[in-house]
């Protein structure tokens, strides 16, 4: 009877583990999508880079035609004058942010069209549709958080 017991145990333990392990993983490419601002002005792509970092970019404006020129919105407020002709869209906004588990992206930037600024950002997932975007100059306690909605691509 002991044999018997022990004989089924040990592939029963094996494809629990398996079966607890696969839900205990966090997925870094949770991230990745389409997600609207709060604004709702933009809505930004977040990809996965080639060095395995993430990015989000602008790939749609609210008003993309400048209402003073009558062309395409451009990074005006960059403080480097090189770059105020660039247009905003396709401009990339997050940069370099790398995935620390627990539904947390860190070590990332954040810049500011409207300001021309760039913050500290860090990136948490409460669900599978929401993003916390936390901008900061410093320490995360001074910042603002804005929270992002994931958008699903028509089929």
């Amino acid at each position: 009877m002991k044999k018997t017991v022990s004989f089924l145990a040990l592939p029963t333990f094996f494809w629990l583990s398996c079966f607890l392990f696969a839900f205990a993983q966090d997925d870094g490419r949770a991230i990745v999508g389409l997600w609207l601002p709060s604004n709702g002005k933009a809505r930004i792509n977040i990809y996965e880079t080639k060095t395995g970092k993430f990015a989000g970019k602008i790939v749609w404006l609210k008003e993309p035609i400048d209402p003073n020129t009558g062309k395409p919105k451009v990074d005006k407020n960059n403080p480097d004058k090189e770059k105020q002709n660039q247009p905003l869209m396709g401009l990339v906004l997050l940069k370099g942010f790398v995935y620390k588990g627990n539904n947390t992206w860190e070590d990332g930037t954040i810049y500011d069209p409207e300001s021309g600024s760039t913050y500290n950002c860090i990136i948490k997932m409460p669900d599978k549709n929401t993003l916390d975007v936390r901008g900061y100059i410093g320490v995360s306690l001074f910042g603002r958080t804005d929270t992002w909605t994931r958008l699903q691509l028509k089929k």
